[in-house]
């Protein structure tokens, strides 16, 4: 049995042709030139945050430092606006993908039972939101009349919920077989102990896909803090490195202390910005990647 199988699988390999060889080559190249395309500007500003300025003129084309310096990196991490914008970046992010993730889970859930009176009309109502709007204008008035404006919650509470994830994750727990659940409340275990117990951990890669999502989200919001926050110390981080690069890395050196003429370069403390904005969400993906790609797929395979 197991030659017959080697066989073929031998056979297999002999018999792929030429054109499909051509064409793997190509996938691939096309593949690596748009991977290359992706990470070069991360490279790009990553070589010349540690590049010296007086380097980088006599040399743009270098993207080996060769007279490397963290003088930017440490220039910048002493900068109070800098700082004062990841303690509120972090606060945003954290208590908002809480929030996200928590009003996600307790509703895709009772819209995942199919006997659930009602069902199709407020789905309806809510997939109704996804192409329609107040606009703007009518979510800044909103936001100003509750308050909100220059605080956190300006920040959160407006898209506590996305819909397309709610779509997903109510997919995604309907896939779960109706057999656990029923077995449960035999034993005793009411809605609240079922959703908890049973159907969250088993949707945990779904559950760290939102989370992803929502956090990345959060991190890099911009415009929403353009429009609701104009104090500056809750400016978050995304606002500080706006003006990081509007104001060319000026506002960097006249919020820093020390001798003028011994701090990096507006060019090269940009640089290092940009690097110190990134990388916490980096180094956050590699530990949930592969509940992220589980979750993708059967998210959206039951409809």
């Amino acid at each position: 049995m197991t030659k017959g199988i080697s066989t073929r699988t031998g056979q297999s390999k002999i018999r792929r042709t030429a054109g499909e060889t051509v064409f793997d080559v190509i996938n691939y190249g096309i593949i690596t030139l748009f991977a290359l395309a992706c990470i070069f500007p991360f490279f790009y500003v990553l070589a010349f945050s540690f590049t010296p300025y007086n380097d980088y003129l006599a040399n743009p084309l270098r993207f080996i430092p060769e007279h490397p310096s963290a003088q930017a990196y440490s220039q910048m991490l002493s900068m109070s606006l800098l700082q004062t914008g990841y303690r509120n970046t972090i606060f945003i992010t954290v208590f908002g993908t809480a929030i996200n993730v928590f009003l996600l889970c307790i509703s895709a859930y009772p819209l995942s039972k199919k006997n659930l009176k009602g069902r199709s009309l407020v789905m309806s109502l809510i997939i109704f939101t996804m192409f329609f709007s107040g606009g703007m204008i009518p979510n800044y008035a909103l936001v100003r009349n509750l308050k909100l404006i220059n605080t956190y919650w300006a920040l959160i509470l407006p898209g506590a919920i996305s819909t397309y994830n709610l779509i997903l994750m109510r997919n995604f727990i309907a896939a779960i077989p109706d057999s656990l659940e029923e077995s449960a409340i035999i034993d005793g275990a009411n809605e609240i102990v079922v959703l908890f117990k049973i159907i969250l951990p088993l949707s945990l890669p779904a559950i760290f896909t939102f989370l992803l999502f929502h956090a990345v989200g959060h991190w890099n919001a911009y415009f929403d803090s353009v429009l609701y926050i104009t104090k500056r110390n809750l400016w978050p981080l995304m606002l500080v490195l706006r003006e990081l690069v509007i104001e060319g890395g000026q506002m960097a050196r006249e919020g820093m202390g020390g001798d003028p003429d011994k701090l990096a370069q507006p060019f090269t403390l940009q640089m290092a910005a940009i690097i110190i904005t990134v990388v916490p969400i980096l180094l956050v993906y590699p530990f949930i990647q592969k509940y992220f790609m589980k979750g993708m797929l059967l998210g959206s395979v039951k409809g």
